[in-house]
């Protein structure tokens, strides 16, 4: 197991990451003084794999689970405000801690609800998919989306705690499993020049799940966002280069109304077209805009480019 720390400014937390973490996640939650006041919020496709085994590590600690749709479509303040109204039928109240097990849509919604609910609960993420492990989970951006934008509505807020088990990854379906390999190409490109070089010699084991090789990119990309957020919680100047491929990604999933991509294969796209605009303006060699785009590739094909 390895653990990364990350500093915020209500408090540095960790990110653990290892198989077996999750066992160990009662344990953990139990030091933060949160006594029969856990609150589990998923997703029922989450649910189905991950369920009955999370209720069981929780057994006497967890007052309820909330359960609620993690399509993105779904990410709004519709789902935001019945989530807070579970919760208060429920019984929860400022001493209440959400455990968020799911992907990045679970991890948003429920990061804005802990932030929000009784202005502040504890929060713990147990992320299920790759983009989350390696990025969305770490960092305490929390927001949901508008019809006009994504992510318009949100805050900062740090969880107390990141569960990062790779043996979680094995019931993720092979679209999604490679929709996060595009964040880990992110993070070989803005700042781990020797991650990229693996994933040129390594991508057909990643893609096979082999336990070394995605152990090894999980543990690096969140060791880049954990250095990056530490340094720039607030977005104000470094952590912008997270956003490598996002600004056109999300004109991408916006335009498409959030049905033809998942996140992760929009960033594919974004970054094919950001280092083409790099080009375009002399701020990158056709030579690496080339070995990007040849590493995208070898991930797996690409839905198509929007008319």
């Amino acid at each position: 197991m390895k653990k990364i720390k990350v500093r915020a400014a209500n408090g540095s937390y960790e990110v653990l990451c290892g198989r077996g973490v999750l066992a160990r996640a009662a344990d953990a939650v139990a030091g933060f003084g949160h006594k029969d006041a856990v609150f589990l919020v998923s997703s029922p496709r989450v649910w189905r794999h991950w369920g009955m085994r999370v209720e069981k590590i929780f057994k006497g600690s967890y007052r309820a689970t909330i359960l609620f749709d993690d399509r993105e479509a779904a990410k709004n303040l519709v789902t935001v405000e019945r989530t807070c109204r579970k919760l208060v039928r429920s019984g929860a109240d400022r001493r209440a801690l959400l455990v968020a097990v799911g992907g990045g849509v679970v991890g948003d919604v429920a990061g804005f609800v802990a932030a929000s609910y009784a202005r502040g609960i504890g929060l713990v993420h147990v992320p299920t998919t790759l983009v989350a492990q390696v990025d969305s989970a770490i960092g305490g951006k929390t927001g949901v989306n508008l019809p006009e934008g994504k992510n318009l509505v949100g805050a900062f807020y740090p969880p107390k705690l990141v569960l990062a088990d790779p043996e979680m990854l094995r019931t993720l379906p092979l679209r999604e499993f490679r929709s996060g390999i595009y964040e880990i190409i992110k993070y070989g490109v803005i700042g781990d020049a020797s991650l990229f070089r693996f994933l040129e010699q390594k991508m057909e084991k990643l893609l096979r799940r082999d336990a070394a090789a995605l152990d090894f990119v999980i543990e690096r990309s969140a060791a880049q966002k954990a250095r990056v957020v530490s340094r720039d919680e607030r977005e104000s100047g470094l952590r912008e280069i997270l956003n490598f491929g996002h600004t056109f990604a999300h004109a991408l999933e916006s335009v498409t109304r959030y049905r033809k991509y998942l996140h992760g294969e929009a960033v594919g796209w974004g970054m094919i077209a950001a280092s083409k605009l790099g080009v375009a303006n002399g701020l990158l060699s056709p030579r690496d805009a080339g070995r990007l785009a040849g590493l995208i590739a070898r991930v797996g094909p690409l839905p198509s480019w929007p008319d």
